[in-house]
């Protein structure tokens, strides 16, 4: 699967144990997204439209209107990545 530096990224995040927080908008839709990684620290790299795409291809999900965490697909797609720590 080909996956964009950006979703990598955030994908990267997620798989540590980071989360996206988001607001809803009237019509239901997502209006605003925070990607917070486990230290609390934001990414900026994550946009609505890098969401839409994780969404889209079942990587991320959200359950009880909680924060997105990353599934089992995501886990498997995302890359091992150095922590510059």
């Amino acid at each position: 699967m080909n996956i964009s530096k950006y979703e990598q990224r955030v994908l990267h995040v997620l798989a540590q144990g980071g989360a996206i927080s988001f607001k809803r908008g009237d019509n239901g839709k997502l209006q605003d997204v925070t990607c917070v990684t486990r230290d609390g620290h934001v990414l900026n790299d994550c946009t609505l439209a890098v969401v839409e795409r994780l969404k889209k291809r079942r990587l991320i999900r959200s359950r009880g209107g909680a924060a997105y965490r990353v599934t089992r697909a995501g886990l498997a797609a995302v890359r091992a990545q150095l922590d510059q720590r």
